[in-house]
């Protein structure tokens, strides 16, 4: 069982920045690839990172190339999202979620999930 909690979200103008931590539980949490999703009022959850369980191998989709970087600290289970260059668009709710399989962009091969933590970007 792996208990994640998000945190680090927030208001910020157009071009600002942010960074959102995920903490998870228990002695597990080097088994699993990490992820970031995002869930916009009114559209389905989509996949914004993820990160292999030792780190080596990162992904993003293809909206945030450049502007996000995700990475992990296993000595503290935690994974990070660095957003920069935010733009409106990105306001949704953040979550991260942790996947035994590997990295993957399908949230259905994700084991756990966070609550989520709110970003809005004003214009």
């Amino acid at each position: 069982q792996v208990q994640l909690v998000e945190s680090g979200g927030g208001l910020v103008q157009a071009g600002g920045s942010l960074r959102l931590s995920c903490a998870a539980s228990g002695r597990t949490f080097i088994r699993y690839a990490m992820g970031w999703f995002r869930q916009a009022p009114g559209k389905e959850r989509e996949f914004v990172a993820v990160i292999s369980w030792s780190g080596g191998s990162t992904y993003y989709a293809d909206f945030v190339k450049g502007r996000f970087t995700i990475s992990r600290d296993n000595a503290k289970n935690t994974v990070y999202l660095q957003m920069n260059s935010l733009k409106p668009e990105d306001t949704a709710v953040y979550y991260c979620a942790a996947a035994s399989m590997g990295v993957t962009s399908k949230t259905s091969e994700y084991d756990y999930w966070g609550q989520g933590t709110q970003v809005t970007v004003s214009s």
